[in-house]
């Protein structure tokens, strides 16, 4: 890429590097300046991608566009990644690549729709046409160009190495086979540390997830897109960027599936007009104010450089009035001071729980209730077909069983929703909201149909000679005397069964849900992101403790009374003594 290897941004002091939320636009007060830890790159190259020009968005075609949805583009985006990419304290879609992308789709006239998702599966999920669009600050290499298309550069792509203060670990040529260095799967940072650097890296699902780990001591390094990092390391957590490096080739851009090269065509349109009105720039000083680097912008190469301020200068002045108290503020915690802010700040704590009541509760209900009873009717089908006489019926029980209690949830979950979803996506409106419930059944059905079997066939073979002795036929028997009996013992199983469901709902968020249905998970890991602390997790899985405890006591209860019968009540018996007596 032309002039990339120059400068970049980088680093600024701890004091000014993040706002409280990392999902709020910071403003050209937070601005940073090019850094001077730079590692030595030679991993540029030519820019052989961007567009020479685009043409005017007054004379794009919208109907053209190939959009899963006309005039409203699916997007597939990340929640824990600000602020680049994120869900904000209201529930929202944003940060810079978001709200970026709105501006582009509002000079189209096309309407937007996010949805979140994990990074692993994000260019996948575009190139089959589960999304419109992939907007995750996402670097173009040339690999990664072989499953999807991408844009014009609308940000310069590179990453940083953030290791603990008190460390030996000052700079890439640090690393070796020894040290554990974090990262999250798929990134351009993780294809980076295993084929340029040699080494095998830690892998995470989530930023956020990785730097708990590197602030709890569990990974020694972790090498993360410098906005991620900027927005992650706090005063306080003995944790800094000591070294900067330049990502793979190019810029970051949106991906796009290689079917729709109109929408390509038509989202440089966008971009070069938002650059030309101000928005960029305005978009750009809000949430990533930082030193482009010398001899690049974004856009075509027809679009206009933005006006931006002197960030350098406004970086200079922040360094200066924090320079006396950077020695008090950047102060480490102690480890038992770590561990409590970091899991039990109680503030947190309260501005967290509505949320996860209010979108994830509601939504773990919806699909903890919704497979599980489908998954019950089915495994009871299951069950029954499992001891049938005739083969035709075991067989392909036995075989569903043993297939989905074989595959992992998440494996299921994706096939479901992934492979049946562009099928029915008239049906579903692309929504895999429902098909993740049924992907959860589909598995909670082989596992209750084995717990409704072991039921059956515990109870003893007198009740059905009874049963049949009395003139009740083969299927009365069952269905009057056997199975009722067979439930009734396995209920606190069933129950098992059922808590793991309302937990197994989480995985559904890998198919790429709206901020409105994530689940409690989904909602807690959004509020660690936003706020670089896992007390919202914490707080999430004191709800889940909430769900399942009292339903844990409730099976228990009804079991007991099942086997032991209604506590005798003197007070209450029909028949006195006396009156036994007096007969």
């Amino acid at each position: 890429m032309i002039g990339l290897m120059a400068a970049v941004g980088g680093a600024a002091p701890p004091a000014a590097a993040a706002p409280p939320d990392s999902c709020t636009p910071a403003g050209a007060a937070s601005a940073s300046a090019a850094p001077t830890n730079m590692a030595a790159a030679d991993q540029g190259g030519e820019d052989r991608y961007t567009t020479a020009t685009t043409t005017p968005v007054d004379q794009i075609d919208t109907n053209a566009l190939g959009l899963l949805k006309p005039g409203t583009i699916s997007v597939g985006t990340l929640s824990d990644a600000g602020p680049s990419i994120c869900v904000n304290g209201q529930g929202v879609f944003t940060g810079f690549d978001n709200e970026l992308l709105k501006a582009v789709a509002a000079k189209l006239g096309l309407q937007i729709q996010f949805s979140g998702t994990e990074f692993a599966g994000l260019l996948s999920q575009v190139a089959n046409n589960r999304f419109d669009v992939g907007s995750s600050s996402i670097t173009t290499t040339d690999e990664r160009r072989k499953t999807v298309d991408f844009t014009n550069g609308y940000d310069f792509g590179y990453f940083s190495l953030v290791a603990p203060t008190s460390g030996s670990i000052k700079s890439f040529s640090d690393l070796s086979d020894s040290t554990r260095i974090g990262v999250v799967q798929g990134t351009v940072q993780d294809d980076y540390v295993i084929n340029t650097l040699k080494l095998d890296p830690v892998k995470f699902p989530d930023y956020a997830t990785a730097y708990a780990n590197l602030k709890s001591g569990q990974i020694d390094a972790w090498v993360a897109p410098s906005q991620q990092a900027e927005g992650a390391v706090k005063d306080g957590d003995g944790t800094a960027i000591v070294e900067n490096t330049f990502s793979v080739n190019n810029f970051v851009a949106w991906a796009v599936g290689k079917n729709k090269p109109e929408l390509v065509a038509a989202l440089n349109s966008g971009l070069d007009a938002i650059i030309a009105d101000g928005t960029y720039a305005k978009l750009y000083t809000d949430w990533v104010p930082r030193e482009l680097p010398d001899g690049w912008k974004p856009g075509s190469k027809a679009a206009p450089e933005p006006k931006l301020p002197d960030f350098a200068a406004i970086a200079k002045e922040n360094e200066a009035e924090n320079a006396g108290k950077a020695e008090e503020s950047t102060a480490p915690k102690g480890t038992f001071a770590q561990l409590g802010s970091t899991f039990f700040n109680w503030d947190l704590y309260r501005e967290s729980f509505p949320d996860l009541i209010k979108t994830g509760l509601v939504n773990t209900l919806i699909l903890s209730l919704v497979s599980g009873v489908l998954g019950t009717i089915i495994g009871m089908l299951l069950a029954v077909a499992g001891i049938s006489r005739s083969r035709w019926l075991r067989w392909p029980a036995r075989v569903y069983t043993d297939i989905f209690r074989g595959l992992p949830a998440v494996v299921v979950i994706l096939l479901v929703g992934l492979g049946v979803g562009p099928v029915v996506k008239n049906l579903t409106g692309n929504n895999p909201y429902w098909l993740g419930a049924v992907a959860l059944a589909l598995l909670a059905a082989a596992y209750i149909g084995e717990i409704f079997r072991s039921g059956i066939q515990s109870v003893d073979d007198g009740q059905m000679e009874a049963s049949r002795a009395i003139g009740f036929s083969y299927r009365q028997s069952m269905r009057l005397v056997v199975i009722p009996q067979g439930v009734r013992r396995v209920l606190p199983a069933l129950m098992n069964q059922f808590i793991s469901l309302i937990k197994d709902s989480s995985l559904v968020y890998f198919l790429g849900l709206l901020a409105s249905q994530r689940e409690l998970f989904a909602v807690g890991r959004d509020l660690n992101a936003q706020t670089g602390n896992l007390s919202p997790l914490v707080a999430a899985g004191i709800v889940y403790l909430v769900l399942t405890i009292p339903l844990t006591h409730l099976v228990n209860h009804i079991d007991n009374r099942l086997r032991t019968g209604r506590p005798a009540d003197v007070e209450d018996d029909p028949l006195p003594v006396t009156a036994v007596e007096k007969g």
